[in-house]
């Protein structure tokens, strides 16, 4: 369990919502919702009178958390010696842009396009002008 927590590793802690407010709400009622066993096209519709924007980002923020602990209990057993290419099995390899260090597509082994993968999407959960955490500022 400790090198699930290991800060050099890609698992990130669960980026939390302010208690007392709106998304706060709305994500204890998508726990509630997945926890007792629901349909999940039910669970995942939007409640009335919800905004649809907020809604999704609480969702996007959830799955994203979900992905940082799974990802977390395998990370040890996924080396750049075990693991030299990112692939979804042996017809497809993912290779890194992102026109800052990486201006092409470029090979890396999955450990290395992993932690580039939930750095990048975490900057995004955390941009204010992507997904607010003010009441009233998200997109129309």
């Amino acid at each position: 369990l400790k090198q699930v927590f290991n800060k050099d590793k890609t698992f990130r802690p669960k980026r939390k919502f302010e208690p007392g407010t709106q998304r706060f709400e709305l994500h204890k009622r998508a726990q509630a919702s997945l926890n007792s066993g629901v349909d999940l096209k039910a669970a995942v519709q939007l409640p009335s009178g919800e905004d649809q924007n907020d809604w999704v980002a609480v969702h996007v923020v959830d799955f994203f958390n979900r992905i940082n602990l799974i990802y977390g209990t395998i990370c040890e057993f996924c080396t750049e010696r075990t693991c030299p290419v990112m692939s979804g099995g042996p017809k497809y390899e993912y290779r890194w842009q992102d026109d800052l260090k990486y201006k092409k597509p470029t090979a890396l082994p999955a450990p290395q396009y992993m932690n580039l993968l939930m750095d990048w999407i975490e900057v995004q959960i955390n941009n204010e002008d992507i997904f607010p955490t003010s009441v009233g500022k998200s997109e129309e």
